[in-house]
């Protein structure tokens, strides 16, 4: 079915406003798989808060002008799905790479972050980078590490202390 005029602007304005929030973008080409199984990758995109979307690519192109994912214009050829992650960089890349390993149809053809167009071998890499609460983590745990140890040298002085006079009663104690 055609769309219209109004339809396409519609799709080409979502698409512009999802891809100037998102954090980085995912491609792959989806021939061969099944309703059933695009419906699945559409609800594991929804868990993952990943913007998950078929658009023709002439609007696709249209779409991402002005935007950090301009890049991709070249890389839009057949079909493709677009997932664009929008809470954290690697997100669309993991649901992208752990549907991919099920499904051997879906091919991923390219991942974009931040302005560049990168290889579809890049998908693990960007598939392995934190979650914001597992970076918001590390970070605290960073960050508190250094106060841990600074109290624990300080409580070391009173403590050594007490130990220091417990082994002087002792010898008097013995001495006695």
């Amino acid at each position: 079915m055609a769309l219209t005029l109004e339809q396409k602007k519609s799709v080409v304005a979502e698409v512009a406003e999802v891809a100037g929030q998102a954090f980085s973008a995912v491609a792959a080409e989806y021939c061969g798989l099944t309703v059933e199984q695009m419906t699945n990758l559409r609800r594991k995109a929804r868990e993952g808060g990943v913007y998950l979307r078929v658009v023709k690519n002439t609007l696709a192109r249209r779409a991402v002008q002005g935007t950090e994912f301009e890049c991709i214009s070249e890389g839009l050829t057949g079909p493709l799905v677009l997932a664009f992650s929008q809470e954290d960089p690697g997100g669309a890349a993991r649901v992208v790479r752990d549907f991919a390993k099920e499904h051997q149809l879906l091919q991923v053809r390219f991942v974009s972050v931040a302005g560049e167009m990168l290889p579809a071998g890049e998908i693990d890499r960007l598939a392995s980078l934190p979650t914001r609460e597992q970076a918001l983590a590390t970070l605290m745990a960073v960050m508190k590490a250094p106060v841990e140890k600074l109290v624990r040298t300080l409580n070391e002085v009173p403590g050594k202390l007490v130990r220091t006079v417990a082994a002087i009663r002792d010898q008097k104690q013995q001495a006695a």
